[in-house]
């Protein structure tokens, strides 16, 4: 059988039959960092985070073909539990998930609370942590008491209305940058940070979690057949990513009002400066973005938590269980430093599926993409560190 992650002409999908299926993966990736990215990379390396954002989006592209490969290739072997070293890798990886998830959604809370508390100007360490404790623990309650099924379909009006906001904040950073080309025929560049370049890529390595989201077509075989899912994978990282490199490219010349003082709400400022009117409107997609992202992961935490454990850890137990941890590590950084720790926890994911797909395979070239893909991700998993 010939291996490839291409479709054949008897797997055609229309693009209107795959979109259903892009929801959940687009959900997850620009809720994942498109509010913070601008900030963290402009403090790691200055004037080149537009080529930064470039590699970052190129790592998360090839990781994303090791996940489609494996839905292709891996799954099956999985199902028939023909190869004992591919469902033990596979069983770390689902652990290592269910600690990526717990970790997204402390970030994601963090995000809420900074985005919400600065326009009350309450922006305080304390407070984000108090605000985020508290999301949480309502998330968790919710959880227990059976409420959080019906909060999951708010994940495609967060989309709709997230991708409306960012439209928006394309087309206003785009005019302010030509308008003050037009205007002032120059644009001022953000300032190199005294960094040394170790520093600039170990920084760069640990913002993987902001394009994170692609790899959730793997868990929707209930619902959409594998190619349909391979696609809508393929389809939403071509969509997210271009839009992660057009939206650091537009925000560049504006980021230079910052004078070097970046924060995780940066973004508000940045948007402030283009337009007073874009300020509401981009904390009320913050704020239902990353609590609809938020939502969605704990119930993914605690689903997988039980399947991994036959049951033996029963949902409710484990959205105290996520709950409990996200608490603990709302008190325990900035959000850089969550950011950084979250994207370490989803390269450990990637790294283990990478060595699933290098089992299952028998193809040299998908051999090749995983072993030069998993040591990237070895590589954010050891060394990233956060900015700041």
């Amino acid at each position: 059988m010939k291996e490839q992650t291409d479709l054949n002409p008897s797997e055609y999908r229309t693009f209107r039959q795959v979109m259903p299926a892009m929801s959940i993966p687009l959900a997850s990736i620009f809720g994942s960092g498109f509010l913070v990215i601008v900030p963290v990379l402009v403090s790691s390396v200055g004037a080149y985070a537009a080529l930064a954002m470039l590699v970052v989006a190129l790592v998360a592209f090839q990781a994303g073909a090791v996940v489609r490969h494996n839905i292709i290739y891996a799954e099956p072997v999985l199902a028939a539990e023909e190869n004992r070293m591919a469902l033990m890798v596979e069983r770390l990886s689902s652990l290592a998930l269910v600690a990526a998830y717990v970790v997204s959604v402390c970030l994601y809370i963090h995000i809420l609370s900074s985005f919400v508390l600065s326009a009350f100007a309450m922006d305080s360490d304390f407070n984000k942590s108090l605000l985020t404790s508290m999301v949480i623990g309502f998330i968790t309650m919710m959880g227990v008491m059976g409420g959080l099924k019906p909060l999951e379909k708010m994940e495609s009006i967060a989309l709709y209305v997230t991708l409306a906001i960012l439209t928006v904040l394309l087309l206003g950073f785009a005019l302010y940058d030509i308008n003050h080309y037009v205007n002032v025929g120059s644009f001022t560049m953000p300032a190199m940070p005294q960094r040394s370049t170790w520093e600039m890529i170990t920084i760069v390595a640990g913002t993987l979690i902001v394009v994170q989201g692609f790899e959730t077509t793997r868990y929707l075989g209930r619902q959409f057949d594998a190619w349909t899912r391979v696609l809508a994978s393929r389809y939403s990282q071509y969509l997210s990513l271009t839009v992660y490199v057009v939206f650091v490219v537009l925000a560049l010349p504006v980021v230079s009002i910052l004078h070097g003082d970046y924060e995780g709400n940066s973004l508000i400022l940045l948007a402030a400066e283009v337009s007073a009117l874009l300020v509401s409107p981009l904390i009320v997609a913050a704020a239902l973005s990353q609590f609809s992202a938020a939502v969605a992961d704990t119930l993914a935490a605690a689903e997988n938590m039980s399947e991994i454990t036959h049951n033996r850890i029963r949902q409710r137990w484990g959205y105290v269980m996520v709950g409990s941890i996200a608490i603990m590590l709302a008190w325990s950084g900035s959000i850089f430093e969550i950011i950084t720790l979250a994207s370490r926890a989803f390269a450990l994911y990637y790294f283990l599926q990478c060595i699933v797909g290098f089992i299952v395979s028998e193809s040299q070239f998908e051999r090749g993409r995983c072993v030069l893909v998993g040591l990237a991700l070895l590589f954010v998993l050891i060394f990233a560190v956060p900015a700041g």
